[in-house]
């Protein structure tokens, strides 16, 4: 393993600016190279603290084809910062691959502690937090009822992503498969103006959000079996 790091894990807002850290700054100023999954997303954030370092494009449609290549500039002594959209690589976005690949070639890697969603949202919804399991998004289609179906005897506190369009359709998939009457919790918008946090049982949150148009990042979080 090589002395020094050359691969940083660094994670960005999920959506307030100031909670990106001074070491996260510290870090995108001295690298050699940023891979960003949106490098017109990225684009922004770096532009407003200032950050001039070269950005290239690794997002999940090219990270197999990239790995290659990245592991050779890692050989010549180059440093990098791998980001996301917003909050923690690899957390249900890509990363997972170049850790892999940087660790089984002895190149040195940091991960820096920092935002990401599915804590606060754990944290505000008054459910059991002490064991809990996350699963990030759901199959969309293949494996999506047999995922839920081994959700239902799950003990622990279960923290899912879910998107805007899906979220009444989950809701009431797991008010019908784990009871109607289960304690639940829907982030939305967390960290941005519009942030809010209901709780209810399952069948009330799906009512609730049948009401009306849904925006926003979603975090649910279930109470456990």
């Amino acid at each position: 393993m090589k002395e020094s790091t050359q691969l940083y894990l660094v994670p960005t807002p999920i959506g307030n600016l100031e909670d990106i850290t001074l070491r996260a700054l510290n870090v995108l100023k001295s690298v050699d190279v940023i891979l960003a999954e949106d490098t017109r997303t990225s684009g922004k954030l770096l532009k407003h603290f200032e950050i001039s370092q070269p950005l290239k494009s690794y997002h999940i449609f090219n990270e197999h084809k990239a790995v290659e290549k990245l592991l050779a500039e890692f050989e010549e002594g180059k440093t990098m910062a791998l980001i996301s959209d917003a909050g923690t690589p690899s957390i249900s976005d890509p990363g997972f691959l170049l850790v892999r690949e940087c660790l089984a070639n002895d190149i040195k890697i940091e991960c820096l502690p920092g935002a990401t969603a599915f804590v606060p949202a754990l944290v505000k919804s008054g459910l059991p937090s002490d064991k809990f399991v996350f699963e990030g998004f759901l199959p969309h289609k293949k494996g999506r009822k047999t995922r839920i179906d081994k959700l239902k005897e799950e003990e622990r506190t279960i923290i899912l992503y879910e998107s805007p369009h899906r979220l009444v359709k989950t809701l009431g998939q797991l008010a019908e498969e784990f009871g109607a009457e289960r304690q639940a919790s829907v982030s939305r918008e967390l960290t941005k103006i519009y942030e809010e946090t209901i709780n209810g049982t399952l069948e009330e949150l799906k009512k609730h959000y049948e009401k009306g148009t849904v925006k926003g990042e979603i975090v649910i979080v279930v109470h456990g079996k």
